[in-house]
């Protein structure tokens, strides 16, 4: 199944050129396992990480096979958060983008009259948290008895966060002849008593297992970026580091095309690499590359098969990949032959949660950088520039221009013929004018915590907790919302894994607290 494509799996072509549009080349695992099965009618349970392309995995199938002559609801998505809801949401429309499909999502802290209304239009799918669907239900606003499909997105998470009743009464409420999908990253005894439950007995269990990866040779580290800053802050990066071999991995052929185009007018010598490009092409780029005639290559994660270049010294990982094979498989194309490789990731704070899956399967270490300042930049093209110059006064190459240095010191100092010298070798070099920093400053997290209102829990405490065992500063604790079951709290982004490792499994008030990043930013 190892090369199998989207125009395989058997979905309309509706859908087919929605992925298109995204710039998917071919099925991650979980696509390729779990499409065919859902097409099939089949009810589902998804064992996969964080990361996998699980909403594409669900939604590419059930899109493509419902009946659009039919005037009602057709699924009910749950998530955990309202961000996740927002977020499979979004990607749902551009799955359907062709296929006329209308995408409710309903959440709290959001207008529920608005949502009302909207339902009563009669939405195809809806996306929701499991509180404010149920409200929907019991105010007889929503009704799920003829639906097709009943998607669990994240099941592990909403039982952790206290949803377990309320689904059960929201599975209760639905038809009792849908097809139910449960996606989960583990397999917990709850979740296994719902399935029993509520799910048919030719399930198919389908598990994505992530085999334990290692890549010694490899320093790995990650910045944290805005979406909107991703290619400055990129520029920035190799403005300071001078790599000087190095692939940087794109999720789309589109974002290649992008991203050379960018780079190209900041004046980087770079290439790209993907799908839609013939053989010829890429054997081409790939001669100059190897010969190192340009300095970057931008690629696809199949573009990249079969790339074997020795001298890469960085990988930079411009968008996250699919999946943490994906990411094994990228940055070992640099630390080849026992050399010792660098790899940068560029996360925004949505995907953290991602990235940290994937450190933790690969059991390594990838440890924050700060975006570079205006000041980094110049003092790193400062330091290169003298290297050369002091290489090129032991060489004594520079001997042809000391009658014309004469001349200048008739009329100038000679420092500040240097410093002009200099001035136009910064110039040339530096990839663009920066005129102002973007944030290089630790952005926040939220923490999702198994502790609330019915536990008696107060802020203070709550911050007593953390900082007592953890030696975070409280200055790194932001706002806290305690719900009955369980609390938020906004975090540093650089004081998130110190307070997890140290706090989670400690007690306050008598219970066990649970601490992980959850499914949202601030």
């Amino acid at each position: 199944m190892e090369n199998l494509k989207f125009n395989d799996l058997k979905l309309n072509n509706d859908i087919l050129k929605s992925i298109e549009d995204m710039g998917f080349e071919e099925p991650s695992k979980v696509q390729q396992e779990v499409i065919p099965v859902i097409l099939e009618g089949s009810d589902v349970i998804g064992q996969a990480q964080t990361g996998t392309g699980k909403t594409l995995a669900f939604g590419a199938p059930i899109i493509s096979n419902i009946d659009k002559s039919s005037n009602k609801i057709h699924g009910i998505i749950l998530t955990p958060t309202r961000e996740l809801a927002i977020q499979v949401n979004d990607e749902l429309v551009r799955i359907g983008k062709y296929s006329n499909i209308k995408m409710l999502p309903v959440y709290g802290g959001q207008s529920i009259d608005r949502q009302i209304k909207a339902i009563k239009k009669n939405p195809d799918f809806i996306v929701g948290t499991p509180g404010r669907v149920l409200d929907l239900i019991r105010r007889r606003v929503l009704d799920l008895r003829y639906i097709d499909f009943l998607v669990l997105d994240e099941a592990d998470e909403m039982l952790n966060m206290g949803f377990v009743e309320d689904i059960e009464q929201i599975i209760q409420s639905s038809n009792e002849e849908r097809q139910t999908l449960l996606f989960s990253a583990t397999m917990p005894p709850a979740i296994k008593k719902i399935a029993k439950k509520y799910m048919k007995q030719d399930t198919k269990h389908i598990s994505i297992v992530k085999n334990e990866m290692t890549v010694s040779t490899v320093e790995q580290f990650y910045y944290e970026v805005r979406h909107n800053e991703r290619f400055e802050s990129l520029c920035r990066i190799l403005d300071v580091d001078e790599p000087s071999s190095s692939i940087i991995f794109c999720k789309t052929k589109r974002g290649v095309d992008e991203l050379v185009e960018s780079m190209q007018s900041r004046g980087y010598n770079v290439e790209g690499m993907h799908g839609d490009m013939n053989q010829n092409q890429r054997l081409n780029t790939l001669r100059k590359f190897k010969e190192e005639n340009i300095d970057f290559l931008v690629a696809t994660d199949v573009a990249a098969r079969g790339i074997d270049v020795e001298n890469v010294s960085h990988v930079i990982n411009y968008d996250l990949p699919q999946d943490t094979e994906s990411y094994v498989h990228r940055i070992g194309r640099t630390g080849r032959a026992n050399k010792k490789g660098v790899a940068y990731t560029l996360v925004t704070p949505r995907e953290y949660k991602a990235l940290k899956q994937i450190e933790s399967t690969t059991k390594s270490r990838i440890k924050r950088k700060p975006i570079p300042s205006i000041d980094d930049i110049f003092n790193a093209k400062y330091d290169n520039i003298i290297k050369r110059v002091v290489e090129t006064l032991e060489s004594e190459e520079y001997t042809r221009f000391v009658p014309i240095v004469t001349e200048l010191d008739e009329e100038y100092n000679l420092v500040d013929v240097g410093a002009a010298l200099m001035h136009m070798i910064y110039d040339k070099e530096i990839s663009h004018n920066y005129n102002e920093n973007i944030s290089t400053t630790p952005s926040n997290l939220r923490l999702f915590l198994s502790i609330g209102h019915l536990d008696k829990v107060k802020p203070k405490a709550l911050v007593e907790f953390l900082t007592d065992y953890s030696d975070v500063d409280k200055n790194a604790i932001g706002d806290i919302d305690i719900l009955d079951k369980f609390t938020f709290i906004d975090v540093r982004a650089d004081a998130a894994d110190t307070l997890i490792k140290k706090c989670s499994g400690r007690k306050l008030n008598g219970r066990k607290v649970n601490i992980e990043i959850a499914n949202r930013s601030k």
